[in-house]
C-alpha cells in the first residue's frame, strides 16, 4: 500500500508548485499584457491625454526590486539554513518597493495628480497598484519561504520576484517613455 502512494507522489516535492507557479506567471502576464494594451489603445485616441512627469521615487524603488531579486536569487543557491540571512534581506528589499512605490504616489499627490481627470494618472495608478498586489501577494509566499525554509520554496520565492522585476520594467518604461507619438508610429500612423 505504502509502494502505491509512492508511485503517485512527485518526483521532486516542490514540480506541482512549481508548475502551478508558471501558470501563474502565464495568467499574471497575459493580464498585464492586456493592461498594457489598453494603456497604449487609450493613449492613442485620447485628445484629453497629458503624459505624466514619473516621480523620482520610481527610480529608487526600482533599485529595490533589483536588489530584492539579486538577494533572492543567492539565497536560492544556497541550502536553507544559510539561505535564511538572503531570504530576510529580499524580503525587507519588497517591502522597501511597496514602501517607496507609496512614496511615490505620495509625491503625484502632493502635486494634485489625481486618479481621475487625466487617464494618463488613472493608468498610472491602476498599474502601479496591480504590480503592487503582486508583490504584496509575493510577500505572503516570501513568508511561508521564510517560516519553513526548503530549496523548492526558495527557489520558487526567487522565480517570481525575477517575474515581478521583468514586469516592473516593462511598466516603468512604458509609463515613461510611451507617449502618444511613440503609440502613433508603432501603430503605422507617425
Amino acid at each position: 500500500m505504502s509502494a502505491a502512494l509512492d508511485i503517485r507522489r512527485p518526483a521532486h516535492e516542490g514540480q506541482a508548485a512549481g508548475i502551478g507557479l508558471w501558470v501563474f506567471i502565464g495568467v499574471a502576464s497575459t493580464l498585464f499584457a492586456l493592461f498594457l494594451t489598453a494603456y497604449a489603445m487609450r493613449m492613442d485616441e485620447a485628445p484629453d491625454w497629458t503624459t505624466l512627469a514619473m516621480p523620482w521615487q520610481l527610480w529608487l524603488s526600482s533599485g529595490w526590486l533589483i536588489a530584492g531579486s539579486v538577494l533572492l536569487q543567492r539565497a536560492a543557491k544556497q541550502p536553507p539554513p544559510a539561505a535564511q540571512h538572503l531570504l530576510l534581506a529580499g524580503g525587507a528589499c519588497a517591502i522597501a518597493f511597496v514602501l517607496t512605490q507609496l512614496w511615490a504616489w505620495q509625491s503625484l499627490a502632493d502635486a494634485r495628480v489625481s486618479l481621475t481627470g487625466n487617464p494618463a494618472a488613472s493608468f498610472f495608478y491602476v498599474l502601479t497598484a496591480l504590480h503592487g498586489l503582486h508583490v504584496l501577494g509575493g510577500l505572503v509566499g516570501w513568508s511561508v519561504a521564510v517560516h519553513q525554509s526548503t530549496s523548492w520554496r526558495i527557489a520558487l520565492v526567487a522565480r517570481y520576484w525575477h517575474f515581478l522585476l521583468a514586469v516592473w520594467g516593462v511598466l516603468f518604461a512604458a509609463l515613461g517613455w510611451l507617449t502618444p507619438g511613440v503609440v502613433a508610429f508603432i501603430c503605422g500612423r507617425g
